[in-house]
């Protein structure tokens, strides 16, 4: 069985996302989306599966988290279940972290989702997408499975900010961007301050508050995914060099932006030789408690 040797690794991708099922047939109501995130991202649109990613990162000597969005609900397509990529990395746990994804709307029975998923599957931790799961992160329906997260020291990770996911279908694909306002998630901090929230993506348009959130909050977190860091702004690259150097991730979006693109991006930006090394892997080591303490 593989195992994960962390001091081989040269980096940590925390934002990755499986698109490809080896067990399901593909869903027909998901190509219209998929073709529109294309457009909005210019990628072609081919997803790989965990086996392949993990060959991909494994080449690299990368490790990478990877998860799907549950949003059967907000957006009436299937995907690849939470099993599957639990069970998939496992067989890749030399470079596979799995997360799960539990839509905050299945109530109770998310929760018991969530605790099965955490005892039986061994998943590290959460995914959450407010503009898809059209909720906002702070209302009280969902702390129950925020609860059941914590108490089990995992981290949960929330997209904030834009999103491609329905951009330039009718209407956003019906999907609402204030969900995302990464200020709501200060609440949920305040509220499980032994929650470990990572604030994924540059929060565009609303970056400020997502940094005077990571600054304010000990436990509050940011990822870089879904942005080349040509695009990120200069307070972002300041904050990342300073005041939150131990607090900011090295992420892809993979398959939507490639880790190849994305650090040959990062090595253009006045990034601090000191704090690299931070960003791509150490922060994640200590955020994942890979490392025995």
């Amino acid at each position: 069985m593989r195992t994960m040797n962390v001091d081989e690794l040269v980096a940590i991708d925390i934002h990755t996302h499986a698109e490809t099922s080896t067990r399901l047939a593909p869903d027909e109501a998901s190509k219209e989306s998929l073709e529109a995130r294309g457009r909005y991202f210019r990628y072609a649109v081919q997803h790989p599966t965990i086996a392949q990613m993990a060959a991909y990162y494994r080449e690299r000597k990368m490790a990478f988290v990877v998860f799907t969005v549950d949003h059967e609900r907000g957006m009436g397509i299937r995907n690849i279940t939470n099993e599957e990529i639990a069970e998939t990395a496992a067989e890749h746990a030399d470079v596979a972290i799995p997360f799960a994804s539990i839509d905050p709307a299945r109530g109770k029975m998310g929760v018991r989702e969530a605790r099965r998923l955490i005892k039986d599957f061994g998943v590290k931790g959460f995914k959450f997408h407010p503009t898809v799961q059209a909720f906002f992160p702070n209302d009280h329906d969902a702390y129950p499975l925020y609860e059941a997260i914590a108490e089990a020291g995992l981290p949960a990770i929330f997209h904030t900010g834009q999103t491609g996911i329905g951009a330039g279908m009718p209407g956003g694909g019906g999907l609402r961007l204030k969900y995302s306002n990464p200020m709501y998630l200060d609440d949920v901090a305040a509220d499980f301050p032994d929650l470990q929230i990572v604030m994924a993506h540059p929060s565009v348009p609303w970056q400020d508050e997502a940094l005077s959130i990571a600054t304010h909050k000990p436990n509050v977190w940011i990822d870089l995914s879904g942005w080349s860091p040509k695009y990120f702004e200069p307070k972002l690259v300041q904050y990342a060099n300073t005041l939150l150097k131990h607090k900011v991730l090295f992420g892809t979006d993979n398959p939507v932006l490639s880790p190849d693109r994305w650090l040959a991006d990062f090595e253009k930006i006045a990034i601090k030789p000191e704090v690299r090394p931070l960003i791509m892997k150490e922060n994640a080591v200590r955020l994942l408690k890979l490392r025995p303490e």
